[in-house]
């Protein structure tokens, strides 16, 4: 349920990301639903905030069917999160501390699922965190050269190497112990390489390439700070959905 909230607020944050960006597409993406007449602007603000509501009601609903003492912290978490969300779709285009705030969305979402399944939140949900919001940043980086025709500087790409560190920390003393952590890290590592690599190609196309791979590959943060966490079955799961987000990749546009 906890999965479905956040989905949830995902598909809610696509929908405004369109109705936000909808001018700017009529004059740069006039194939697009809104600018092309398949759907109103109006429509297309209600079905998103409607799935913010959603999510964010489901959100709660776990938590007090879990513990009646986790729903306000809960409900709080999720009003950030929407908030967040809502803050990115109707100001990111030009704004330099965009792809912060896009890490925040997502780092919000392990907020909101420790606050609804946990009692405290500790280290390793801080470090998880924080290397989640890391690794967003470069992402959100790399997706905003986009319309150039080369990225001025490479530095903020650093930023997807911190789920590395940060499984390591995780993971303390018990990291021998944990050979699906063993797997999971050179896997990692080979995937942003790689997509670093045809970012670096400047070929065409090779931005939107680059990102579509760097969003699939939030499955493996995912997998890493499960397994680093002794969640062996959870890691396994989310290493699986690599595969299957670049399955559906092929019906829904990554990037």
């Amino acid at each position: 349920m906890v999965a479905l909230a956040a989905s949830l607020f995902y598909v809610g944050g696509m929908f405004l990301n369109d109705a936000f960006d909808h001018r700017h597409d009529a004059r740069s993406q006039p194939t697009r639903p809104i600018p092309a007449g398949l759907i109103g602007a109006r429509e297309v603000y209600r079905i998103g905030f409607g799935l913010l509501a959603a999510g964010a009601l489901l959100m709660v609903g776990c938590a007090l069917a879990l513990d009646p003492a986790r729903a306000t912290r809960t409900a709080g978490a999720a009003l950030a999160l929407g908030a967040s969300i809502v803050l990115y779709d109707a100001w990111h285009k030009g704004n330099a501390v965009g792809p912060v705030i896009m890490g925040t969305c997502r780092m919000l979402v392990y907020v909101c699922a420790a606050l609804i399944t946990a009692d405290a939140a500790g280290f390793r949900l801080g470090i998880g965190a924080a290397a989640l919001l890391a690794y967003l940043i470069g992402l959100t980086y790399a997706a905003k050269q986009e319309s150039l025709a080369r990225v001025g500087s490479w530095w903020p790409l650093l930023f997807l190497a911190a789920p590395l560190g940060a499984t390591l920390l995780i993971a303390g003393p018990m990291l021998l112990a944990r050979p699906l952590v063993w797997l999971l890290l050179p896997a990692f590592a080979l995937w942003v390489v790689r997509a670093v690599r045809i970012l670096m190609a400047r070929g065409p196309g090779s931005v939107p390439r680059a990102v579509v791979a760097l969003i699939a590959g939030i499955s493996l943060c995912d997998a890493l700070f499960a397994a680093a966490s002794g969640a062996t079955v959870a890691g396994a799961g989310a290493a699986l959905a690599l595969p299957v987000t670049l399955l559906l990749q092929r019906w829904v546009k990554g990037a």
